[in-house]
């Protein structure tokens, strides 16, 4: 009698009746089979992100571990075979037979959905791992996944194969999804592969994804994996974490050999904080900490196997850790048992609620002194006014959150919202009524800077109809002094920022009118990095240059309302300049960075000096023009090794101003003969954090600089 061939799992076996498909693989394959055929249900998608996301289940197992306070290593390892590695010092996964199934518990973790330690509460009060299927849902999802555990002594082994327990016969050359296996029939075999050093316990699982569900483009990403886990260590104190890569990829650190980092921090949510935060702080970093209970209703497996409701007690642990800086940009990043959730959630809802509540009572409260008028009555603080250069790392801690889907991006019990919202406004209202100098200080830079906020919100509204060239034309609300260009080419025109009316007069000569417009400016602006908001748009200088590139200025700069495609600034080639220079920079970077970072802000580059070369036997004299003293000095020495005569009084210019039109255009303005410096953001931020250094309002670390560098100075460089 023949047998037709049966297909498990995508192992093809033709055998006789007893061997070829038992009762006992229908009971293992029977919920691995749907993950295998809707593996999007399960980890989202089944690129790159799905991919990752499976080695995130496998992770988290090992962080549960560490949460429980059961392990203090985890080490990843991404093989150049496409396998990856994850061990733990943990407990090691339970290696004795579970009464009801009968398997053990290693088989039961890795080959049943929704079992595992995180169900009835008795191995882990909070853990990443909620729905049980993690892994599970990997195994199935692996052409090879091998799991030894360390405990009492013993190394326990065991392979499957797409979610089959089995054993493989590799060869020399190595462990492979591709070495022949065979699947257990009458009974799984947990091996005891050696023994184990005494009181040795962990996990080591070894999975190779599987190429039928991933595409061949699905690889693992290093700068992905080192974000997670410098996050997971940030969160779990104490916890080390090694990230290890073997597969040498062009374009990561590990192209050239094997590269190795290791993480581990103490600090918990607040060194998140500093690490994340971009900006100057305007508040110390602050720590809100919570703890209530709650109740819910949920099925529980009863002593005969039926759900039945039952309400159960929950405790909720908040911990959020918030700083605001000088800057306008919010970043806020929230937690569930140290799972990030990016879409957020009844925690980060509850957060922003908070938050809103109190920082509003507070302004209210401070009214007066904050010199709220009834032109300001009207306007109500908003939740974007308070998030502005806000940075925060939120996260709660409980039994059995609900999450929105096994790839855990929303959570969605519903009792934590009211608890975060709680503890932010009891304890940040704390700290913002608080007596202590510190703490007031801290509290007052904080409010003035949500006011000045809500006032630029209004005033960047108001102005919204000046933001394109006709329209300002037609309000005629754009400076007076403002030289404008005739063209309204956009990505052709070019704004001149120049220092000085004397200079002023000299490049409305030498420019082209048709596409290069002039805004003169009165010696130094405001210094933006000490100065709040509003300060900065009450300065007439700093208005006058929002104004006329009319695209707003902070969180509201909006890059296509631009109206001129290159901003140039053109100052002197000495201190002053050079100050002035900086001052706009810092001001740029601050308000309209988008323009830096989008390569749109040039600095000019005028000459230091003129030679006069005399022509030889009636030829025309010639001029050339120098940027540096160095520069100077070699094109003298050229001349002279020439036998060109030149005039020994050499023109040294000490401003733009000295400069007549046709040499203004020929060395600054003109595009065919000119050097313009591109500033991107890289060079903002440094200059951003020198100028801060020289005239921030810190005054030690400014000290330190002069008397360490007090010895280098050449005082002939000083243009005094």
């Amino acid at each position: 009698m023949s047998v037709p061939s049966s297909t498990l799992q995508g192992v093809t076996t033709t055998a006789s009746p007893e061997s070829s498909y038992t009762a006992r693989h229908l009971s293992v394959l029977e919920g691995l089979e749907a993950v295998r055929k809707r593996p999007g249900m399960y980890i989202g998608t089944t690129d790159s992100r799905g991919l990752m996301h499976c080695l995130w289940e496998i992770i988290d197992n090992s962080v549960d571990e560490a949460l429980g306070g059961f392990a203090t290593k985890i080490g990843v390892v991404l093989h150049a075979d496409t396998s990856v590695t994850v061990t733990d010092d943990g407990r090691g996964i339970p290696v004795d037979v579970e009464p009801k199934t009968g398997l053990s518990g290693v088989e039961v973790v890795f080959t049943k959905l929704h079992a595992g330690g995180k169900f009835g509460g008795g191995s882990y009060t909070a853990s990443g791992g909620l729905h049980g299927v993690g892994a599970s849902v990997v195994n199935a999802l692996s052409a090879r996944l091998d799991v030894e555990v360390d405990r009492g002594g013993k190394t326990y082994g065991m392979s499957f194969r797409r979610g089959e327990p089995g054993s493989f016969t590799d060869t020399a050359a190595g462990a492979s999804p591709e070495s022949p296996f065979e699947p257990f029939v009458e009974r799984s075999e947990l091996a005891v592969v050696r023994k184990a050093k005494r009181g040795q316990t962990g996990t080591r699982v070894r999975y190779w994804a599987d190429r039928q569900i991933f595409p061949k483009a699905a690889v693992f990403s290093y700068d992905e994996l080192v974000t997670r886990v410098r996050q997971t260590t940030f969160l779990v104190p104490g916890l080390e974490i090694t990230v290890r890569d073997e597969r040498r990829l062009p374009g990561t650190p590990g192209a050239d050999g094997p590269h190795e980092e290791v993480f581990v921090h103490h600090g918990g949510a607040a060194d998140f904080v500093d690490f994340l935060a971009p900006d100057t702080p305007v508040t110390a970093t602050w720590t809100l900490r919570g703890q209530e209970t709650f109740t819910e209703t949920v099925p529980v497996l009863d002593e005969r196997g039926h759900m039945t409701p039952r309400e159960v007690q929950r405790d909720c642990e908040v911990e959020v850790a918030l700083r605001w800086g000088s800057g306008y940009d919010t970043e806020v990043r929230t937690f569930v048992n140290i799972i990030a959730t990016p879409k957020g959630g009844t925690h980060l809802t509850g957060f922003e609620q908070g938050l809103v509540k109190t920082v509003r009572k507070q302004v209210e409260a401070n009214a007066r002194r904050l010199k709220i008028s009834a032109k300001d009555a009207g306007e109500r603080i908003e939740k974007d006014d308070i998030m502005a250069g806000l940075t925060a790392v939120v996260t709660v801690r409980l039994a059995e959150p609900q999450f929105e889907g096994q790839t855990k991006e929303v959570l969605g019990t519903a009792p934590v919202r009211a608890i975060v919202t709680r503890t932010v406004d009891k304890q940040l209202g704390a700290i913002l009524t608080s007596t202590k100098r510190d703490d007031k200080a801290q509290a007052s830079l904080l409010l003035d800077k949500v006011v000045a906020e809500m006032r630029a919100r209004v005033s960047a509204r108001k102005q919204k109809e000046i933001s394109r060239r006709k329209n300002a034309l037609e309000s005629s609300s754009l400076p007076a002094k403002l030289a404008d260009c005739r063209s309204d080419d956009v990505e052709r025109s070019e704004l001149f920022i120049v220092e000085g009316d004397s200079a002023l007069g000299t490049a409305k000569l030498a420019r082209s009118s048709d596409f290069q417009a002039l805004l003169p400016i009165r010696g130094k602006i405001l210094n933006v990095q000490k100065a709040s908001i509003s300060d900065m748009l009450r300065n007439a200088e700093c208005a006058a240059i929002i104004q006329v590139l009319g695209a707003g200025s902070g969180r509201s700069f909006d890059l296509e309302a631009a109206r001129y495609g290159k901003v140039v600034l053109m100052t002197d080639a000495d201190v002053d300049g050079a100050h002035i220079r900086t001052l706009l920079l810092t001001l740029f970077y601050r308000y309209m960075r988008p323009l830096v970072e989008a390569g749109r802000v040039f600095a000019a580059v005028p000459p230091l000096h003129r030679v006069e070369v005399y022509g030889a036997r009636g030829k025309g004299t010639e001029y050339i023009y120098t940027y540096s003293e160095a520069e100077l000095q070699a094109t003298l020495k050229r001349l002279d090794r020439a036998g060109k005569r030149y005039k020994d009084d050499i023109q040294r210019y000490k401003g733009l101003g000295e400069m007549d039109a046709d040499q203004l255009a020929e060395t600054t303005m003109n595009p065919r003969h000119r050097t313009l410096r591109r500033v991107t953001a890289a060079h903002a931020e440094a200059a951003e954090r020198v100028f801060e250094l020289l005239m921030g309002s810190d005054v030690a670390p400014r000290k330190d600089f002069l008397i360490a560098g007090a010895e280098l100075l050449d005082r002939s460089r000083i243009d005094a």
